[in-house]
């Protein structure tokens, strides 16, 4: 029998209550740390509820941006990008991940891509795998 293979994916989104301040660009802040664990903990709970769970390995957050990509830089302070990199295991012969069926997924269970926890996100955001 051949091993799974661990497989990852991406997911991008934007919290609208989380001021963006220069120590979440350091991944060595405090700040940076803290936040990191939240997500990742966040994330890795809402990912277990999902039909990938029995699958699921974690996220870990990679990166902390100012405000939506699509927006210019120092228009929206108030906002924090977040990048992350999820792993699951995937067996041989298995159908590729259904980015399209996990983001309907994490949409619902985020109450319409608006509340991740006590974080507000922007509900035009959500990426899965890019």
């Amino acid at each position: 029998t051949t091993a799974a293979t661990l497989e990852r994916f991406t997911v991008n989104f934007t919290i609208t209550n989380l001021p963006y301040t220069s120590d979440l660009e350091n991944p060595d802040s405090a700040k940076f740390r803290a936040t990191r664990r939240v997500m990742n903990t966040l994330l890795d709970d809402l990912l277990k509820e999902s039909s990938i769970g029995p699958v699921f390995q974690g996220c870990e957050v990679t990166d902390f941006r100012e405000g939506p990509v699509f927006f210019r830089p120092g228009s929206d302070r108030d906002q924090t990008r977040v990048d992350a990199v999820c792993t699951y295991s995937k067996e041989p012969g298995a159908a590729p991940l259904d980015r399209v069926g996990l983001y309907h997924q994490v949409s619902n269970k985020t109450r319409g891509i608006t509340q991740l926890g006590p974080y507000s996100l922007d509900k035009d955001s959500l990426y899965v795998n890019g």
